[in-house]
């Protein structure tokens, strides 16, 4: 096959799985040399074993990097730093798209991006909202699931100390009912006094503003 003619079968497809494109072709192996070919040629980009990207040049589309987050590790939700990151929380760019999945850790680096995954057991799998841009759907979670989840997967101590440290902006967003419930959520003493402390911590906030 030539380029030209993958192109027409791929070219407008985000990410490319190679499975789903070989499924109906008789005799693949032909196909399958040709997609090595064009990897170490650069007009692929290899993202993990069997999933592939057109190189920019030859892009339809342009990507999305949270859906690929959700999709090279299913079932997952982009959360922690970047989540934080795409909330507004923050005011950093994060280089590392990490993501929550109830399967292995896992961390797969490209030249579009650094993808990594935290295991979590499935009674915490939860709070998160799929996220559709350019009609690519990804998971992410909701401000206080990627705060909480920060602060879970890190082991942290918190303190007003350690949130001001995180620079966190446009708190405001951040809802403390929801907060507690999921806090309540982790069955874990410690999660309880993290949400007491960003409470505090966000009307010590709201104050300051107030007083300006």
């Amino acid at each position: 096959m030539k380029l030209d003619d993958f192109i027409k079968i791929a070219g407008n497809l985000p990410v490319i799985e190679i499975e789903l494109l070989l499924a109906g072709i008789p005799n693949p192996d032909p196909l399958k040399v040709q997609i090595s070919r064009w990897e170490k040629a650069g007009k692929l980009i290899q993202l993990k074993r069997g999933f592939y990207l057109l190189a920019e040049a030859y892009r339809r589309i342009e990507i999305y990097e949270p859906y690929i987050a959700s999709i090279l590790k299913k079932p997952s939700y982009l959360s922690l730093e970047k989540a934080l990151e795409y909330h507004g929380l923050i005011p950093e760019a994060v280089k590392v798209y990490t993501s929550v999945t109830t399967k292995r850790a896992a961390k797969f680096s490209s030249p579009i991006g650094v993808f990594s995954y935290k295991h979590i057991k499935n009674s915490l799998f939860w709070g998160y909202k799929p996220v559709t841009l350019r009609k690519q759907t990804a998971f992410i979670a909701s401000p206080e699931k990627a705060l909480l989840d920060l602060i879970y997967f890190n082991g942290i101590k918190i303190s007003s100390g350690y949130l001001q440290g995180l620079r966190l902006q446009n708190i405001e967003q951040i809802d403390l009912d929801t907060l507690f419930e999921y806090a309540r959520k982790f069955k874990k003493p410690g999660m309880l006094r993290a949400g007491e402390i960003i409470k505090k911590y966000i009307q010590s906030y709201a104050d300051r503003k107030e007083a300006l």
